[in-house]
């Protein structure tokens, strides 16, 4: 019964981590894309000026 039990919150924690893991790469990700959006921009916004 305590073999059940233990395996049952090991399987719980695992999926958490898990979940944790997965919502930390996807802040990442977002983070990352948003910065080189704004690069870009900056970029953007250099060389138009240069041309003028």
């Amino acid at each position: 019964m305590a073999d059940n039990f233990l395996e049952r919150q090991y399987a719980d924690y695992l999926e958490k981590k898990a979940a944790r893991e997965k919502a930390k790469k996807l802040a990442w990700q977002k983070q990352l894309k948003a910065y080189k959006a704004k690069l870009a921009a900056e970029k953007a916004a250099k060389e138009q000026n240069q041309e003028e």
